[in-house]
């Protein structure tokens, strides 16, 4: 009997595990669509080469927008739409030239540079002088009051220029794996759930600095960007990669985006060390400058935009499992792997599903976020226009990482999916899918569902030159795409998306949030 009472044990402990076994058909189906027949390379072309930069609020967003709706609908998705909210004017650049004069000398050096977004124009081209005031407290102005008016401002000191010994690719080694199994801090320890911090009350020095110069009259503002070359990896994490200078800048934007920020370049740090030893020299440096910008106002309904579409479920089509990524990105290149590739993988995750006429149970939903490079502002804002949804969403999966292929998941604090995961990977595991770390990572739109209790999870990827060269850079061009590594992101998202919307249940919520309630 007892022999008897242990066979109708594993009998009934093997039907269980078969009900949650994946389909390898289907599986070996995805597989071959997202490999063998990946149109994610052509999708990235339109995204970044075609229809970049996409600053959020820009005509160029709102065009590349439309393009990812039609793309989307052509791929058979229903639902397809633009959900707005409010940003503010839009801005985007028209022309822009610098070059440098010092001293006596007969030639001039044209600058590598690139405005910030959101600055004030020039009046035209003018030809300035450049100087260097030296504060470090409120209690400096009154040393440079009355001198700067028509100026050009250095507004860093010199950075040093360091040989180039890297790390510049980044790949999951034996060390950052081990680094990535480890837990992080608590929740409370790292400052909660919120997202990003907020500073102390009233205006920074800097900001009192920025609005020190614009009573006086300053004409530019240049700096050379972050007092590092090394770039760490985020979210808590040891890693660092060396950014190669040598012309590239990392640029982003000027505050407020109302149009009150005075003109402002970062330039490469080369150029800029030059002139800052110049003027320690005493020797006059002068700039020929023009910054031609144009503003748009913000349409009906707002400036910024989500593009949301669905593959509609079966029997729990009231449950949703969502991928995403954020459709904006900063404007010096044309954003593709950040985030182009991240989008291109999700629209692409979803091309191959639909493709293959599968029929989940649940929805699949796509959400592609604006406002992302200013504090997760879409994702934030889809979350609060949908909260009474968000107990009925299944999951949410992200990628922002740039172009390296998915090796698994940050599992945000939440043990109970790992199980889960590691058969989802099981099929994949000659893709090289096989790190599920217990840290939550932060500063991407998964968080956003993360707060909101939904279980939210941001794909573990392989660096590569992301935060070395490509980040937030004038870099961030189609050529350093990875089409094999595309290729595999879309596959595996697929697949993962796929599981997750046949399953009896849905994922595993973290204890926290279902003690609360969420």
């Amino acid at each position: 009997m007892k022999r008897t009472a242990l066979a109708l044990c594993v009998g009934a402990a093997a039907l269980m595990l078969a009900a949650q076994t994946p389909d390898s058909n289907v599986i070996a189906r995805i597989r071959t669509e997202g490999i063998e027949h990946s149109q994610a390379m052509d999708t990235l072309f339109w995204l970044s080469d075609a229809k970049g930069p996409r600053l959020t609020g820009s005509p160029a967003f709102e065009q590349a927008g439309d393009w990812a709706v039609e793309r989307l609908k052509s791929y058979g998705l229903v639902n397809v739409h633009k959900e707005r909210w409010k940003f503010g004017k839009g801005w985007s650049l028209e022309d822009f030239h610098a070059t440098m004069r010092a001293g006596d000398q007969p030639q001039v050096m044209p600058l590598i540079g690139y405005p910030k977004a959101w600055s004030q124009g020039t009046p035209g081209e003018i030809s300035a002088d450049v100087v260097r005031p030296e504060i470090t407290s409120t209690a400096d102005f009154a040393k440079y009051a009355g001198t700067l008016r028509g100026k050009i401002v250095l507004s860093q000191p010199e950075r040093a220029v360091h040989m180039l010994t890297g790390p510049f690719i980044l790949m999951m080694g034996p060390k950052e794996i081990a680094e990535a199994m480890q837990p992080d801090q608590p929740a409370a320890a790292r400052g909660g759930r919120g997202g990003r911090g907020r500073g102390g009350r009233g205006p920074s020095l800097q900001a009192q600095i920025m609005q020190f110069y614009k009573e006086q009259g300053v004409a530019a503002i240049f700096d050379r960007g972050g007092n590092s070359d090394m770039a760490s990896g985020g979210s808590n994490l040891s890693w660092k990669q060396q950014h190669p200078d040598g012309g590239t800048i990392f640029v982003q934007g000027a505050n407020p985006r109302d149009g009150s920020a005075l003109p402002q370049v970062t330039l490469a740090v080369e150029h800029y060390n030059r002139m800052v030893r110049l003027l320690d020299h005493n020797i006059p440096v002068t700039v020929n400058l023009n910054i031609a910008v144009k503003w748009t106002d913000e349409p009906a309904g707002g400036g910024g935009f989500n593009i949301v579409g669905d593959i509609p479920g079966s029997d729990l089509a009231n449950q949703i499992v969502m991928v995403g990524a954020h459709f904006d990105s900063w404007h010096a290149a044309t954003g593709a792997t950040d985030n182009g590739t991240g989008v291109t993988a999700m629209m692409e995750a979803m091309r191959i599903i639909h493709t293959l006429g599968l029929h989940p149970r649940r929805t699949i939903r796509i959400g592609l976020w604006g406002g992302e490079e200013e504090g997760e502002l879409g994702s934030k804002e889809y979350v609060a226009a949908h909260r009474d949804e968000m107990a009925n969403f299944a999951a949410y999966y992200n990628l922002d990482n740039g172009t390296g292929k998915i090796r698994g998941v940050w599992m945000q604090d939440n043990p109970a999916v790992a199980p889960i995961f590691k058969a989802f990977a099981a099929p994949l595991a000659d893709l090289g899918v096989d790190i599920f770390s217990p840290r939550a990572v932060q500063q991407t739109d998964h968080q956003s569902f993360d707060t909101a209790g939904v279980p939210a999870f941001q794909f573990v990827q392989e660096r590569l030159e992301y935060n070395s060269r490509t980040h937030h850079s004038n870099m961030d061009f189609y050529d350093h795409a990875q089409p094999d590594d595309l290729k595999q992101q879309a596959t595996v998202a697929a697949v993962f998306a796929w599981l997750t919307a046949e399953r009896d249940q849905p994922l595993p919520r973290q204890a926290a949030a279902a003690a609360a309630g969420r």
